[in-house]
This record gives structure tokens, C-alpha cells and sequence, in this order.
């Protein structure tokens, strides 16, 4: 009797076919779901940039901002005057020591100011040009301070208080710089002692009108865009001058205009005045 012999399939075959099988694609469903997540990833970096920046514009707001109008404020408790004004003679405007009457009938502080020559504003530095009055007090704003006392906002570094960096939309470093001036009633933002801030970008700006005075209108409230005239009263508002797609040096920037900044340029910016309460 013959033995029976089982025939075994070989291991070559075995191992062809499991090739086969580990070289398989992905299907639709696991492409669907990868490409899902990505998308998600990517949207959630996005998310994360705008919220970054938002806090950077809060931090703008809470520490460099209110902190210098405090400064501001405080000068006035332990001094009596506003920054820059004479204490023996005090003319209730910033840089008053430096404020000289022309003529017989021009008041010394009081009645008619309306043509009365601003004295310049007190700045730490030069300000950028077109953002300030000519003729600035500079290297004054730091000494006015520290002379009574007064701590500064941290700002840039030591001795750059006046300054504040940060970057715009298109990633690109701004820098934010404030002095204080007083404004004759003649100039079209209104009379009084104000906090200039220079080097706001257009959403930097409306996002601190907005929560300054409630709305972001150019022409009214305590914070509001240089330049610009009061409007009638109780009448519609003037949006802020430009949007984030002009970039700096844009001759003709309008609110709903469409620039053609590219994304390595620096986004336009606006100077503002902040109305302080003394």
C-alpha cells in the first residue's frame, strides 16, 4: 500500500500573497478622514494666530495704555499741574511751562485760546514724521516722570517706555509710541490735554475704540482718529481711515477700499489721540 502524501501549498506562495496584502492602498473613507484632520489642524493654527494677536492688541490696551494715562494721572495728584506745566504759573495745558503769550490781549491761560500757538508736545523721541506737531520736547516725557516718582510702563526696554512693539497682520513688527500735547479749540480733533498714539494699525485702532468709547467712530469719544473734525451731532459716524490690506506709504487708503499689500510688507498705519480727563 502506497503512503498518501498532503500537498502543502509553499512558503513562497504564502509570503507572495502577504505582500499582496500589506501593499494595499487607503480607501476613500481613511483619505476622507485624514484630509479632515489636516484641514482641522490647519484651521485651528489660523484660529490660534488671531487669537494670539487679539490678546497682543488686549495687552496693547491694559498694560501700555491705561498704564501711561494712570502715569499721566498721578503726575497731576502729586504735582497739581499736567505734564510739563509750570507749577508757579500754571497754564492748565501740557507743556505750559514752555507756552508764551503774544501780545497784551492774548489771556496767559483762559477765554478765547482759539488762536493762541499750541505749545510743542512733551515726547521722549522723535516722533515718526506727519504723526506729531513740529517742534517736539524730547528727551523730556521720561525726566518729567522719574523727577516725582512716577513708574512707567515697562514699554520697549528701559528708557523706551514711550514705545510698544508688536506685529501686524502680515507678521511684520509695528511699533506703537505715545506722547502728550495740548490742542488749541482752532484744531479738528477739539481742545484739550491729549495722548497722541502713533503706529496703530487700522484693526488695532478700531479695536481700541471699540472698547474705549463703546463704538468705533473716527470722530467722536475720547478716542478717535487725528485730523478728523468733529461731526454734527448725534449724526452718522466716519469710519477709520484704511484697512489691513494697504500697506505703508498708500496714497489714497480707504475704510472699504481693497489694497495691494503683499504679505511680507508692513500694514499702513494711523495715529490717534486719546482725550485725558485733567
Amino acid at each position: 500500500m502506497r503512503p498518501s502524501f498532503a500537498i502543502l501549498p509553499s512558503r513562497r506562495a504564502h509570503s507572495s500573497a502577504g505582500q499582496r496584502t500589506g501593499q494595499g492602498g487607503f480607501t476613500l473613507v481613511e483619505l476622507a478622514v485624514v484630509l479632515a484632520v489636516i484641514g482641522l489642524i490647519i484651521g485651528a493654527v489660523a484660529i490660534g494666530k488671531d487669537v494670539q494677536r487679539n490678546a497682543e492688541y488686549a495687552k496693547i490696551k491694559n498694560k501700555f495704555l491705561d498704564q501711561w494715562e494712570q502715569a499721566y494721572n498721578q503726575y497731576y495728584q502729586r504735582t497739581g499741574v499736567v505734564v510739563g506745566d509750570s507749577q508757579i504759573s500754571p497754564r492748565i495745558m501740557v507743556n505750559g511751562a514752555a507756552y508764551v503769550a503774544v501780545g497784551a490781549d492774548t489771556p496767559v491761560s483762559g477765554g478765547d485760546m482759539t488762536a493762541v500757538t499750541a505749545p510743542a508736545p512733551v515726547c521722549e523721541r522723535e516722533p515718526e514724521a506727519g504723526t506729531m506737531r513740529a517742534g517736539a520736547n524730547k528727551k523730556e516725557l521720561r525726566n518729567l516722570m522719574t523727577r516725582v516718582g512716577i513708574r512707567m510702563p515697562p514699554g520697549r526696554a528701559e528708557g523706551q517706555e514711550d514705545l510698544y512693539v508688536y506685529t501686524d497682520t502680515n507678521g511684520s513688527p509695528q511699533e506703537v509710541q505715545v506722547c502728550f500735547q495740548w490742542n488749541n479749540p482752532s484744531m479738528p480733533e477739539g481742545a484739550g490735554n491729549v495722548m497722541v498714539i502713533a503706529g496703530l494699525t487700522p484693526d488695532l485702532a478700531r479695536m481700541l475704540d471699540q472698547v474705549i468709547d463703546g463704538k468705533p467712530d473716527a470722530q467722536e469719544g475720547r478716542f478717535r482718529l487725528q485730523g478728523v473734525a468733529n461731526g454734527t451731532p448725534n449724526g452718522p459716524g466716519v469710519e477709520w481711515t484704511g484697512n489691513n490690506s494697504y500697506g505703508r506709504g498708500a496714497a489714497s487708503a480707504t475704510a472699504t477700499g481693497a489694497g495691494k499689500t503683499r504679505d511680507e510688507e508692513q500694514v499702513l498705519t494711523l495715529t490717534a489721540i486719546y482725550k485725558m480727563n485733567q
